[in-house]
Formats: C-alpha cells, sequence, structure tokens
C-alpha cells in the first residue's frame, strides 16, 4: 500500500494532479473585465478620451497664435482618491503617451525624472569629457502643467454593487497659474454577485 502511495504522488508532480492553472494570451486592447475594479482599459480609455478633449480646446490654438510655438507640458500628481487600489504611474503613463503621440504639444519629463537627470548631468560635469559632458541650465521650461484625481462612489446592496468612478483633470499655465482646461471623465460600473452579500 505504502508503494502504491508513493508512485501515485510521484505520478501525479509532472502532470500537475487537481486541476491545474490555464494562461491565454489576451490581445492588450482588449476589454477585460473580471472583477469590476479599476483596470487597464479603463486607464487606457479615460486617458485617450480626456487628451483628446483637452488637445481639441481654444488653449492650444491660443497658445500657438501668441506664442507662435507649441507649448510645452508635463504631468504634475494625479492623485487616487477612490477606495480602490489603483496603480497611478500606469495611469499617468497613459496620459504622458497620449500626449507625447499627439504631436500638438512638446512634452517635458515628470518632476522625479527630471531629478534623476539632474543629479546624472552634475555628475557629468565631474567625471564626462568636457566634449560630451551636457550643460547645465539647458532645460526647456513647460508652460503647462497637468494635475488632477481619481475618486469613486460606490453604492450596494445583497448581491449588487454599482461602482462610479469620476477622473477630474485641470491644465494649469504655469507662469499665470490660469486653469486653460478642465476635464472629467465617468465610468459606471455594476456588478452582480448572484444572491451572495457582499
Amino acid at each position: 500500500m505504502k508503494k502504491l502511495l508513493i508512485f501515485v504522488l510521484l505520478a501525479c508532480l509532472p502532470l500537475g494532479c487537481g486541476g491545474g492553472k490555464t494562461v491565454t494570451r489576451l490581445d492588450t486592447e482588449s476589454v477585460t473585465d473580471l472583477s469590476g475594479k479599476w483596470n487597464d482599459t479603463d486607464s487606457r480609455l479615460v486617458a485617450e478620451e480626456m487628451i483628446s478633449d483637452c488637445l481639441s480646446r481654444p488653449w492650444l490654438t491660443n497658445f500657438a497664435a501668441d506664442q507662435g510655438a507649441k507649448p510645452v507640458v508635463t504631468v504634475g500628481t494625479i492623485r487616487n482618491l477612490s477606495s480602490e487600489h489603483i496603480e497611478m504611474g500606469t495611469f499617468i503613463s497613459d496620459f504622458e503617451r497620449e500626449l507625447i503621440n499627439s504631436t500638438s504639444i512638446r512634452f517635458v519629463a515628470s518632476k522625479e525624472a527630471r531629478a534623476e537627470i539632474r543629479e546624472e548631468r552634475f555628475e557629468q560635469q565631474e567625471f564626462a569629457s568636457r566634449e560630451t559632458a551636457k550643460k547645465l541650465r539647458e532645460e526647456t521650461g513647460a508652460d503647462f502643467m497637468l494635475q488632477g484625481a481619481i475618486k469613486t462612489i460606490t453604492d450596494q446592496e445583497e448581491g449588487k454593487r454599482v461602482v462610479f468612478y469620476q477622473t477630474d483633470l485641470e491644465l494649469v499655465n504655469i507662469e499665470s497659474m490660469e486653469k486653460v482646461w478642465i476635464g472629467t471623465k465617468k465610468i459606471k460600473k455594476g456588478i452582480a454577485q448572484g444572491d451572495t452579500k457582499w
């Protein structure tokens, strides 16, 4: 009996007895909503729609007419004020990608990225050759900063839940502090879980 048990255990190891896991590769553009929580599709669609709206407003053509150049934009803080954990780095990257790919504006790195790059530039003054060291005080200053927050309202009873997401963004003129654009994107999700209570 002991030998039979050992044989069965050894036989199960390579075969993966007891269910196993199936992995399926999905199209990154496909809508996948398993839990009903904020996900990559929400992040991408919100960024695409909000930046499209932002760049279609008069502030852009007004700036180009006044200055004769494309505005320089950076992304500041976008806060997660929702009831869920949301990976804000991915969300902010979606906004940055949409801004850069629009070709309507020029884009400078975030505050955190600039600090790291400045450190590299300072080190080059000490350690790099004079011919290859990058100059100090040659940065392109941003004209506008994009800031905002994402918030949620949840309503639930028995096995049903509705989650309302609202993303609010503002584009602010860095010199004058004038808000030149305010945008809002709303998403509402209904989640049913049979008779189970939350």
